[in-house]
């Protein structure tokens, strides 16, 4: 199938790698929505648009015709990361976002054949404590608070009767590249490294548990939500979607160090978040030692370093896994082995000259 795509929040972690996924295929047309302008090459067309704002969607989106899917990668985080995913002005927010888009866009494009969201573990309370393992998409909705439940009960009304599907995807940890997401462990790990070695230390895990995981691949990720717009089976169906494989984040390290030419250091619980943050002269003289991109750490950083105390000190936790047995199913059976998948980020980054060789 080809066409056009609205990939909304395009320049987010899962909004890039389905805009750079899209790109290498034929005959896909791609429209993309960000706050700001995109700062590598692309052959999309960008659009600025403040999701929050009704008004603003329907004058620059309503006149837009023959998009044949929407990928809803847009997303709002509160300062504060894990006290915000329960607040109200949170999940209104992020409704509110959905629900312009839709209104502004759906009327226009009888041809709309497909919406690909996203979701999270949160919807099995990862957040709270012990998830049940594995999570599976037929568990009843857990109790506490979250927008996916909002977003998900309005598209699935909004749904009826038409001529389009959703597919709801459920990664978890997403590794990718964006600028200043929330919820980007792949930088957070990057700088962290860097920044360790410029001050002559080892590579220390700052974490504390031993709790088993998983990540998913920005870029399997973008094919898994490739593929359900194409697939029956995928049709108004959630998904959980992982790389396949299950590591403890301390045992990943290594790698790290091995890509940075470091050393390990002895293990050390400590806040990213509190440790990072008079890192700044650091980092920018790393930034004019090895020509990088001229990016701060909150621009490249944002809420992330919260997100990586969240994501490797969780003592009270044993695991967080997902089945993955229904989209495998349904015929999607991609993989990725994860400590690949975080060398190769690792590099390209390097490459790319956001982080230092």
């Amino acid at each position: 199938m080809t066409g056009t795509v609205l990939i909304a929040g395009a320049l987010g972690l899962v909004g890039r790698a389905a805009l750079e996924h899209f790109e290498s295929l034929e005959g896909w047309d791609i429209i993309a929505l960000a706050r700001r302008a995109p700062d590598f090459p692309t052959r999309a067309r960008f659009l600025s648009v403040d999701l929050t704002d009704p008004a603003e969607c329907r004058t620059k989106l309503g006149a837009l015709r023959g998009i044949s899917r929407i990928v809803y990668a847009a997303l709002f985080e509160k300062p504060e990361l894990n006290k915000g995913w329960l607040e109200a002005d949170q999940i209104a927010t992020n409704l509110a976002m959905l629900t312009n888009l839709m209104d502004a866009v759906e009327p226009g494009n009888p041809g709309l054949r497909h919406l690909a969201m996203l979701q999270g573990t949160k919807a099995y309370g990862v957040h709270l404590g012990q998830m049940p393992i594995p999570g599976k998409e037929s568990a009843p909705r857990h109790i506490h608070p979250n927008f996916y439940w909002a977003q998900e009960d309005f598209i699935r009304a909004r749904q009826a009767g038409t001529g389009w599907s959703f597919t709801i995807f459920r990664p978890q940890a997403v590794i990718g590249f964006a600028l200043g997401s929330a919820m980007n462990l792949l930088s957070a790990i990057g700088v962290y490294a860097a920044i360790s070695r410029e001050l002559g230390l080892p590579l220390v895990w700052p974490g504390s548990g031993q709790r088993i995981t998983e990540a998913t691949d920005a870029r399997l990720l973008a094919r898994a939500i490739a593929w359900a717009g194409d697939t029956p089976a995928a049709a108004n169906q959630t998904f959980n979607v992982t790389n396949g494989d299950a590591f403890l984040w301390q045992d990943l390290f290594p790698v790290v160090a091995k890509r940075f030419g470091m050393e390990m250091g002895l293990p050390h619980p400590m806040s990213l978040a509190v440790v990072m943050a008079d890192k700044e002269p650091v980092w920018q003289r790393l930034v004019q030692k090895h020509g990088l991109r001229p990016y701060s750490l909150q621009q490249l950083i944002g809420s992330s370093w919260q997100f990586a105390d969240f994501a490797f000190s969780r003592t009270g936790h044993t695991a967080s896994l997902l089945s993955t047995i229904k989209i495998r199913q349904a015929g999607f059976h991609d993989c990725v082995d994860s400590a690949d998948m975080l060398s190769w980020w690792l590099s390209e980054l390097q490459n790319r000259r956001i982080l230092p060789p």
